[in-house]
């Protein structure tokens, strides 16, 4: 089956992009006219999102989505036969000198993104960097074994390139610096956490919102350089990946202060340029009111309350402000 699947996408590929954005254009329209994807959530994110727009400009940013949205997954498609030279010319990346000087010094690299753009061309950052780097993307292992190993195969076609499902992780970073293999892994951190995985939350977008700090914690247990990756499409087919340094040393800064930043600046880029983020994603399902009256925080760790008064924890030093942005 993986075979057949495999065959299928990768001739599919090997169609020239304009072709396959031809394509895009009529999914797209089959997406938001006829199947209605997520419409409902996309439109209650956006408006939630940008209160201050009318009802035009949020159908306009709307209809944008979807077109990229398609984009995405014909674009993500071609990374299995884009050629080397194709691929330069598509995707700039800025900022990777300063990356070399942090392998240059004896230090790892963690870098956060979000689901901002395509961030699946990520893993092509090592045309940029000397070949024997390591540019290695953390993911969620898919449901389906095929399309998990079909994804796993377009996120590697570069030979610096690996894959790592993220509860391999610190394995992976371990086993890479005791055989002394300079590396920097992507960080997808703007998704919502599960309730007991909950530590922290940020304004963002508009909203109250529960965020992943286990980026934040892997980067500084490493002591990893930190950078936020920008990305912008300034055309159809084309993306400008930038580096911008948050810290030298993620031990060394406050708890919490790369997650801040982190988020404030993937704000920014959004609100410059909506229709190219994730908006179908059902990101503020979590409220805080809900996690305040079922949770509790104690010694660091989330546990319900019903579990707290029921082993007879005491709850008492406990605060839903401990999950705030005020901790």
């Amino acid at each position: 089956m993986y075979r057949i699947v495999h065959a299928f996408f990768y001739l599919i590929s090997l169609l020239p992009l304009r072709v396959l954005y031809c394509a895009s254009d009529v999914v797209s329209i089959m997406l938001y006219y006829v199947v209605r994807y997520r419409r409902g959530i996309v439109r209650s994110n956006l408006t939630s999102a940008f209160p201050e727009k009318g009802t035009d400009e949020i159908r306009s940013i709307e209809k944008g989505f979807y077109r990229w949205f398609c984009d995405y997954f014909v674009e993500t498609v071609k990374l299995l036969t884009i050629s080397d030279g194709q691929l330069r010319r598509r995707f700039i990346i800025r900022g990777a000198d300063e990356v070399e000087r942090c392998f240059a010094q004896g230090r790892d690299v963690g870098a956060i993104l979000g689901h901002y753009c395509n961030w699946e061309w990520l893993s092509c950052v090592g045309i940029a960097l000397p070949p024997e780097r390591r540019v290695g993307l953390i993911y969620h292992p898919l449901r389906s074994t095929v399309f998990d190993r079909l994804f796993r195969d377009m996120r590697s076609t570069q030979p610096s390139g690996i894959t790592v499902p993220k509860n391999d992780i610190l394995r992976t970073l371990l086993t890479l610096r005791r055989d002394g293999v300079r590396s920097i892994f992507g960080y997808i951190a703007d998704q919502g956490p599960k309730w007991l995985n909950i530590h922290l939350w940020l304004p963002f977008l508009h909203h109250d919102t529960p965020v992943f700090t286990g980026a934040e914690r892997i980067m500084r247990k490493m002591h990893d350089a930190v950078f936020y990756v920008q990305m912008s499409r300034p055309s159809r087919g084309t993306y400008v990946c930038t580096f911008r340094k948050l810290c030298d040393d993620a031990a060394d800064t406050p708890q919490y202060d790369i997650t801040r930043r982190f988020f404030a600046m993937l704000e920014a880029d959004i609100r410059r340029e909506p229709r190219y983020y994730l908006w179908s994603h059902n990101r503020w399902k979590r409220t805080h009111e809900e996690f305040d009256r079922r949770f509790v925080t104690v010694g660091g760790h989330t546990i319900e309350r019903d579990a707290a008064h029921a082993d007879g924890t005491s709850i008492v030093a406990s605060s839903p402000t401990l999950n705030s942005d005020s901790q």
